[in-house]
C-alpha cells in the first residue's frame, strides 16, 4: 500500500450542486405476473363498456386509455419483473376526480391499482391482473411554498426533480434524493416511505412529511395536510399512509418540510482495500465530519464494474474492492473544505484508504454521484436483475454479500453478485444479475437471503416497500399478531380490498 500523501486527492473548484439522472426505463416483462409468481385472482368484478363509459363522464375521453399500446406502458415495472394486464388507465387531475373514481369502483366491487411515476423496485405500482390503473401523473400542481417555515405543499403526481427545481429557486432542498427523481412522484415516494441519500442528514418521510390528504375505497376524503411541525391532536393518521403503498388511501396531496440549499456542498470518492477499512472510515467521518456529513454510500468493485462495462462511465480512482462516496453539505465553504480536508488528511495516515478524489465544482460531483445512480440501470443492462432492499447494522451490512455469492456459485447464468447502499444508514441493496429471468435462481435466492437478515435482526425491506414482490416475506421482520393488526386496519379501511390487492399483505393465517 502506497504511502499517504495529501496529493493522492485529486481537488476541483467548489459549488452547490443538484445531480440531474434519470431512471431509464427499458422493455417489458416477458411474462404475466399471475403466471411467474402463480397467484389467483380476487372475487373481483370484471371492467365493461359501461364502466368505461362512467369513468369518462369524470374525467373526459382525453384522460382515459383502454387502447392495449396505450395501456401497456403502465402494466409492466422497469425491471422486467412484474407485469398485469390491465385495460384501463385513468389519469384524475383533482381530489374530486379520484373521489368519484374510487367511490364508483368500490360499489362496483373493480380492484384499482394507485401509480405514480412507475419507477418503484418491489412491484407495488404494477397490476397483478385487470384492475384500473389510476394514475396521478396529471395531478402535478404545486399548491404553494412558504419560504419561512420552509413547507411545501403540492399534488401527488409532482415529479421529485421538478420540485427540487422550483425549491432551489427559494433558497431550500427536498429532504430526499433518489436516482430516479427524474420520473418518480412525490406521492409515490410518500407511498413507499422512500429513503434515498439524504437520509442520513434528514431523516425518513415520516419526519419530513408534515401533512397528507388521502382518499379511502369508499371514495372519502381524509384531509390531514397539516402544515405544523407539532401537532398532537388525536392519533396521527398521516403515517398510516406514508409507507402503506395505496392499500389504504390514494395520496392525493402532500406538506412537506425542506431544508435549506447548503451553500457548499463537497464530494470525496475513496478507494478501499477492506470492508474493515470501509467501517474505521464510516466512524472517522462520522466524528471529523459531524453537522456537515450528509451522505454516505458504500460500492463494491462489482457493482462499479456494471456500470463501467454497461454505460461506459468511468471510474476516476484506481480499481478497488470498496467505494466510499462521501457528500458533506453546509453553509460555509471555507469551513468545510477544511473539515473535509482534515478528515482526509486523517484518513491517508491512518492507511484507512489507498485512492481518492474530491470535488466542489457542481460538474465533477454530477460526474461522480452519477456513478452512483445509474448502478440499477447498469446492473439491468446485464440481463435480468434480482434486486433486495434490506436493512441491516453496518456490522453485518456487507457480509451478506459474499455469503449469497457463495451461496449461488453453481449458477453458470449468474453474471454478478453486488451490493452498495446507504452506509450511513445501514441500507444495503443486494443485487443478482444473470442473463435472462431464471425461476431457479429466485428460487435460491428466496428465502435465503431472508433468513440470513431476520437472524441478524435486520428489515426485509428498508425503502422500496414491500409492493408485491416482498408480501410473503413480511413475517421475517413482523411477527403474526403486528400482521394481524394490519389486517385489521385494511379492513376498517377498505372492507371490500379494492385497493391495490395482492400487495404488501401476506395471506392469512402466517405460516413461518
Amino acid at each position: 500500500m502506497r504511502k499517504a500523501t495529501s496529493n493522492l486527492l485529486h481537488t476541483a473548484g467548489h459549488h452547490s450542486w443538484l445531480s440531474e439522472v434519470r431512471c431509464a426505463k427499458y422493455g417489458t416483462a416477458s411474462a404475466l405476473t399471475k403466471d411467474r409468481y402463480n397467484v389467483q385472482r380476487g372475487n373481483y368484478a370484471t371492467l365493461t363498456d359501461r364502466d368505461v363509459s362512467f369513468f369518462e363522464q369524470i374525467v373526459g375521453k382525453s384522460r382515459i386509455l383502454t387502447d392495449a399500446a396505450d395501456v401497456e406502458p403502465y402494466n409492466a415495472d422497469w425491471l422486467h419483473s412484474v407485469k398485469g394486464y390491465s385495460q384501463c388507465v385513468l389519469k384524475p387531475k383533482t381530489t374530486e376526480e379520484v373521489s368519484a373514481i374510487l367511490k364508483y369502483c368500490n360499489e362496483r366491487l373493480l380492484a384499482v391499482c394507485p401509480q405514480g411515476g412507475n419507477s418503484g423496485l418491489a412491484g407495488g405500482s404494477n397490476p397483478v391482473f385487470d384492475e384500473v390503473v389510476i394514475s396521478t401523473s396529471l395531478m402535478n400542481n404545486i399548491l404553494g411554498f412558504d419560504s419561512l417555515s420552509g413547507v411545501l405543499s403540492c399534488q401527488a403526481g409532482c415529479i421529485l426533480e421538478n420540485l427540487e427545481t422550483h425549491l432551489e429557486k427559494h433558497g431550500h432542498i427536498m429532504p430526499l434524493d433518489l436516482g430516479a427523481k427524474g420520473s418518480c412522484q412525490i406521492g409515490g415516494n410518500v407511498s413507499t416511505n422512500a429513503g434515498g441519500l439524504r437520509l442520513v442528514r434528514y431523516g425518513s418521510l415520516h419526519g419530513s412529511v408534515l401533512g397528507v390528504e388521502a382518499v379511502l375505497a369508499n371514495g372519502d376524503v381524509i384531509d390531514c395536510m397539516s402544515k405544523m411541525k407539532k401537532d398532537n391532536t388525536g392519533y396521527h393518521l398521516k403515517h398510516l399512509f406514508i409507507g402503506s403503498e395505496g392499500t389504504l388511501g390514494l395520496v392525493t396531496k402532500v406538506a412537506i418540510n425542506c431544508p435549506v440549499l447548503p451553500k457548499s456542498v463537497n464530494v470525496a470518492l475513496l478507494g478501499l482495500e477492506s470492508y474493515e477499512k470501509v467501517l474505521e472510515t464510516l466512524k472517522t467521518s462520522k466524528r471529523d465530519l459531524g453537522e456537515i456529513l450528509s451522505s454516505c454510500e458504500m460500492m463494491d468493485r462489482e457493482s462499479l464494474q456494471a456500470v463501467e462495462d454497461n454505460l461506459k462511465l468511468r471510474v476516476p480512482i484506481k480499481d478497488c474492492p470498496f467505494y466510499l462516496l462521501i457528500e458533506t453539505s453546509g453553509s460555509n465553504s471555507t469551513h468545510d473544505e477544511e473539515k473535509l480536508a482534515q478528515f482526509l488528511e486523517h484518513a491517508l495516515d491512518k492507511n484507512m484508504i489507498i485512492d481518492g478524489t474530491q470535488a466542489s465544482e457542481p460538474s465533477r460531483i454530477k460526474q461522480i454521484f452519477e456513478l452512483r445512480e445509474r448502478l440499477g440501470e447498469g446492473l439491468l443492462r446485464d440481463g435480468f436483475l434480482n434486486t433486495y432492499d434490506l436493512s441491516l447494522g453496518v456490522k453485518d451490512f456487507y457480509s451478506i454479500v459474499p455469503d449469497l455469492r457463495d451461496h449461488l456459485k453453481n449458477f453458470s447464468n449468474v453474471v454478478r453478485v453486488s451490493g452498495f447502499g446507504h452506509l450511513g444508514d445501514g441500507n444495503i441493496h443486494l443485487n443478482v444479475t444473470s442473463k435472462a429471468y431464471s425461476k431457479e435462481i429466485l428460487q435460491s435466492i428466496e428465502p435465503f437471503i431472508y433468513e440470513w437478515t431476520a437472524k441478524v435482526g435486520g428489515s426485509v425491506s428498508a425503502e422500496h416497500g414491500i409492493g408485491f414482490k416482498k408480501r410473503d416475506a413480511v413475517h421475517f421482520s413482523k411477527s403474526t399478531r403486528a400482521i394481524e393488526l394490519m389486517h385489521q386496519m385494511k379492513k376498517v379501511m377498505d372492507p371490500n380490498g379494492i385497493l391495490n390487492p395482492y400487495k404488501v399483505l401476506p395471506e392469512l393465517p402466517i405460516t413461518n
